[in-house]
């Protein structure tokens, strides 16, 4: 059997098998958490606008995995009545089961939306996405869902599911797509390298992406180069994910704080407004797995700073980025690591972004920061506040402070994200080159 990678990967991989709907009146629908990742690539591929679908099953008490309904958005409300009559279920059961799951899935509305109305589904395909299939019962309930929502079409997506998988579903969606059916077939999880638990903030990140548009085609109508590559730096190799839009103009290279990795969504975004103004961007992760246990390491300033050297360097004998002014963003403590190394004499930096950084971490290599710098910080993150406006006075070069009101440290509040992201894309436009 061949793994994926991780969610990305089999996003991506689902996405060529589901290249016969371009074109067509699709709505992809992540089921929440880990679906998302998944149904984002397949939007982004297809071009189609990207939505939760937000279903509870109904389980049958004491046997939850038997389910005798759902629920969904907009009060929708699917009874199995055979499933009722055979477990002697009264209304009061069923009531008390629904309660429960309606406030979960008031909960999750909440989160996932906000503001946000469902996408319509009334005479659209419906491609219903999850990262696998296990019991089958949630995606079942989903499938169930989409058509009482009105979907013309319900079909069914996932990298991974038992053999059975299509006659499961023969009933509740009229296409079953399933890219790997191992056996055995024990979890979802066995079929990913990394299968990391998705967060309410990553999915919420990831909607909020899709709403603000894919990155664009470039004049020859085809999407940016998009690829993992690995980097030597120093004893080892690190993983990254290079981007190349037409006709770059700069290439950006990202350091992540700590806790994160190439796969942060927040910078993933950042990254796509700045593809879609012609900037190449590298997302990097600067440890290894095996480095990243040492939690000394993820504060090891000056052996990330030496990783963004080497990176840098790479990108200079690469063809696609050889002759691209380069720029810096760094978040936390990666923006300590990036000013760093902007400092340092092998390389050139044409700027340099931080977001909710931590410059205090660059020490006195702070005096040696020539590249434009442009620091970002959130209004609620007083202490963060305080080290930058240091940071700022120490640095000698250009070096511009801008507070984005009401946002934290991880800039989680609405719109937030957006102005930072706008703020790091002009600043970097003006300093590495406007299309």
């Amino acid at each position: 059997m061949k793994l994926f990678n991780d969610r990305i990967d089999a996003g991506r991989q689902l996405a060529h098998r589901l290249e016969f709907l371009h074109g067509l009146d699709v709505v992809v629908l992540g089921l929440p958490r880990g679906g998302v990742p998944v149904a984002f690539e397949v939007a982004r591929a297809l071009r189609a606008p990207l939505d939760v679908l937000l279903v509870r099953k109904l389980g049958v008490p004491l046997h939850s995995e038997l389910a005798f309904g759902a629920i969904g958005d907009s009060g929708v409300r699917v009874i199995n009545k055979d499933v009722v009559r055979e477990a002697g279920l009264s209304e009061k059961d069923m009531a008390a089961v629904e309660t429960t799951q309606r406030a979960e899935l008031q909960r999750r509305a909440k989160r996932f939306r906000a503001d946000h109305v469902p996408i319509a589904l009334q005479g659209r395909i419906a491609v219903i996405v999850d990262d696998g299939v296990a019991t089958g019962a949630t995606a079942q309930a989903a499938c169930q869902v989409a058509r009482a929502h009105g979907a013309s079409k319900v079909i069914l997506a996932v990298p991974i599911g038992a053999t059975d998988t299509a006659q499961r579903f023969a009933g509740y969606a009229d296409e079953v797509v399933c890219l790997e059916t191992p056996v055995p077939y024990f979890a979802v999880g066995q079929g990913y390298r990394d299968f990391a638990q998705t967060s309410d903030d990553e999915v919420v990140a990831l909607l909020d992406r899709a709403r603000a548009g894919f990155p664009a085609v470039d004049a020859q109508g085809d999407p940016p180069r998009d690829e993992e590559v690995r980097v030597a730096a120093g004893p080892v190799s690190v993983a990254g994910r290079l981007t190349i839009p037409g006709q770059p103009t700069g290439v950006v290279v990202f350091a992540h704080g700590s806790g994160s990795s190439r796969h942060s969504p927040r910078n993933i975004y950042v990254a796509e407004v700045l593809n879609n103004v012609g900037l190449a961007t590298l997302l990097l992760d600067l440890l290894t797995p095996d480095e990243e246990r040492n939690r000394a390491n993820v504060f090891d300033i000056s052996l990330l700073a030496r990783r963004l050297v080497d990176v840098t360097s790479w990108l200079g004998g690469q063809p696609n980025t050889a002759a691209l002014p380069v720029g810096f963003f760094g978040a936390s403590t990666g923006a300590g690591a990036a000013l760093v190394a902007s400092a340092h004499p092998g390389v050139k930096v044409a700027a340099v972004v931080s977001r909710g950084g931590r410059p205090d971490l660059a020490g006195d290599a702070l005096r040696q920061v020539h590249a434009p710098t442009l620091l970002i910080v959130g209004g609620r993150d007083q202490m963060v506040l305080e080290l930058n406006r240091q940071a700022q006075a120490a640095i000698p070069g250009v070096c511009e402070l801008t507070v984005v009101p009401g946002a934290t440290h991880l800039f989680e509040e609405p719109g937030t994200l957006e102005q930072a992201a706008t703020l790091a894309r002009n600043w970097f436009l003006a300093h590495l080159g406007d299309p």
